[in-house]
């Protein structure tokens, strides 16, 4: 007698007050131990869950703490649109202000292991990385469009790794977070010039 095909085992549904849980849980983690130190037993044993359920659902450790961070984000930078180039990246700014602090502390968390883990690396730029690559991107291609700037004018390559790398710097230089205000005169005092662009109100380079 032949035996019925086997179905395969679905991945059990997990809801999002309940991966909220999860999230808290590395967080937590993070914060209090580093990435070294952080381990799926642990997470599973302060979300009160088989450590099975947390390999089931993301495979392995980085792209938990991928998602943990991803979901830890207030603000993203894929929805704006201001009309402009300059109230773009003065809302991007205020949207990463939005992460410092927090996303700083818990980048800092991540230690060594961001330079030394490929798998770690790899789960970063796609959870958070890529998104907000795409999205400068999409700001200067609308600029592009609307003529407000050349599509190889120089300073575009060098747009995210100026905003992200003085969020991440000002508290080691001046023990401070980078909060909107600063992040917006940063802004208007260096990345529209450098476009060759005005902030609003302001005069025509």
């Amino acid at each position: 007698m032949t035996s019925p095909p086997q179905t395969p085992a679905r991945r059990s549904k997990i809801t999002p007050e309940r991966a909220k849980e999860f999230y808290d849980a590395v967080l937590e983690q993070l914060r209090e131990h580093g990435y070294e130190a952080l381990t799926m037993e642990g997470v599973a044993a302060r979300a009160s869950c088989g450590k099975s359920t947390l390999y089931r659902q993301w495979k392995t450790k980085p792209r938990l703490v991928a998602a943990a961070l991803r979901a830890n984000r207030q603000g993203t930078l894929t929805a704006v649109d201001t009309g402009t180039l300059a109230g773009d990246l003065r809302e991007a700014a205020r949207i990463a202000a939005g992460t410092s602090g927090r996303d700083t502390r818990l980048t800092q968390a991540l230690g060594h292991a961001v330079l030394d883990d490929e798998e770690l690396q790899s789960a970063l730029r796609e959870a958070l990385v890529e998104p907000e690559l795409a999205a400068f991107d999409a700001m200067v291609q609308r600029a592009v469009a609307r003529g407000e700037i050349t599509a190889d004018h120089p300073a575009v390559e060098f747009l995210p790794a100026q905003l992200m790398g003085v969020l991440r710097i000002r508290p080691v230089l001046d023990g401070r977070d980078a909060d909107a205000d600063y992040l917006v005169r940063f802004v208007d005092a260096v990345l529209l010039p450098s476009l060759g662009l005005a902030p609003p109100g302001g005069p025509t380079p």
